[in-house]
């Protein structure tokens, strides 16, 4: 049987604290219009799974679609320009 004692130390070399780091923070904060979006979609459909919907019902889906669409295309736009701007002088 082989001991994995040896291989702790590469392991457990950098201790992870739990926490984002300042750059995962950044991302999540860039990406919450989008998430958000698409939670208010996911609201919509769950709330008629179970029932046919009504006029009401596919209105909000339709909108929530909207909104996810326009934060995925302000998103890509964002990144887009970062790119652009961020390139070689």
């Amino acid at each position: 049987m082989k001991s994995i004692a040896a291989l702790q130390a590469a392991v457990t070399a950098t201790p992870f604290d739990g926490e984002p780091s300042d750059a995962e923070l950044d991302a999540i904060e860039t990406e919450s219009p989008l998430i958000l979006a698409e939670v208010a979609l996911l609201d919509a459909q769950i709330m008629t799974i179970d029932r046919i919907p009504t006029e009401l019902d596919q209105q909000r889906i339709r909108r929530a679609r909207r909104r996810v669409l326009a934060a995925r295309r302000d998103l890509a736009n964002r990144a887009t320009t970062l790119t652009v701007s961020g390139g070689a002088a």
